[in-house]
């Protein structure tokens, strides 16, 4: 069975996305599973070309420090030959509407002028991704939900069309992984594409820069630490990220401190023991280009290997090989 997941690089890689992800497919993944870096999928608004190419550079670095082997990991640009052809075969088997009423697409481009038209047509090249690679399952959150029934909606129009091709992948929620908010505004998830840093802990912040943001991590109200999340979401938060990296609960953490220094105490120091090996690893990668980029071709390889044969039978049914 084939399980495929992907990360947009929008920013740097933070502490939400390794606990609640990445370590998850490191230590969990099947040897049959796909980890790729979506830097198509960026493009979809306005963005920085050389950022995005080093974001990319820099998630593909953390996926493989993170511990996730090296063949299961590529970047979806390097099979950009590959994707848009099977792209352009699966926008000729979808019809406008079932992009045009994908609720990420009513939503992002309401009230919005000069909407790019990949905007609406991204969730085909996501279907592209996932037949592509003939993934059975893709673990995704509800709100990409609805763009997986898009392509088993392609998938199965396709092989009663014009025959049999694509495997037929369904949504999965994934396990719950660690729920991480921003420490200056614990009532919002962590971002990568937030602009207030502040609150973010990234994958490669230094040390002092993570007992820094730990610091002034906003808390709440009371005399004692106690773990409660709907009156307490700061002091919570703290709680669920040291609970993540101990892999203990949070309830019965917050008994052993007496004071809020003491929790920020502990979780700074957590997230650095957590985030160093991770930190090195990928630093190590980004300071040699040259192994980097042969990991990464080797990537695209095996990626494009993977989906040739799928693609050529999809391009001769279709009437074009």
């Amino acid at each position: 069975m084939i399980r495929l997941s992907g990360i947009t690089p929008s920013g740097h890689v933070h502490v939400g996305n390794h606990l609640g992800a990445i370590r998850r497919w490191a230590d969990e993944g099947g040897p049959d599973d796909l980890y790729f870096v979506s830097d198509l999928h960026a493009m979809t608004n306005a963005h920085n070309p050389a950022k995005l190419r080093s974001m990319a550079s820099e998630q593909l670095a953390v996926l493989i420090a993170a511990g996730i082997e090296p063949d299961r990991v590529f970047v979806q640009s390097d099979i950009a030959r590959e994707l848009g052809a099977l792209n352009w075969v699966l926008e000729c088997t979808c019809n406008y509407g079932e992009a045009a009423r994908m609720i990420q697409f009513k939503e992002k481009s309401k009230g919005r002028a000069g909407v790019r038209l990949s905007l609406l047509t991204y969730p085909v090249l996501m279907a592209a991704d996932i037949l592509l690679q003939g993934a059975d399952e893709v673990p995704v959150g509800e709100d990409q939900r609805q763009h997986v029934e898009l392509a088993r909606t392609l998938a199965k129009r396709f092989n009663t069309t014009y025959g049999d091709v694509f495997t037929m992948p369904k949504a999965v929620l994934p396990p719950a992984g660690a729920r991480v908010m921003d420490l200056a505004e614990p009532t919002r998830k962590m971002s990568k594409s937030t602009k207030e840093e502040a609150g973010v802990i990234f994958v490669l912040d230094e040390p002092d820069q993570v007992r820094r943001k730990v610091k002034r991590a906003k808390t709440d109200g009371g005399s004692k630490p106690a773990y409660a999340p709907d009156t307490r979401p700061g002091m919570a938060n703290l709680l669920d990220i040291l609970a993540a990296c101990t892999r203990e609960k949070p309830e019965v953490l917050a008994d052993r401190f007496d004071s809020y220094g003491q929790v920020k105490e502990a979780v700074a120091e957590a997230l650095i023991e957590e985030l160093r090996p991770v930190r090195e690893r990928a630093l190590a990668l980004l300071t040699d280009p040259g192994e980097l980029e042969r990991v990464r071709k080797a990537g695209a390889v095996r990626a494009a290997e993977r989906g040739e044969h799928r693609l050529q039978s999809a391009l001769r049914l279709i009437g074009a090989g």
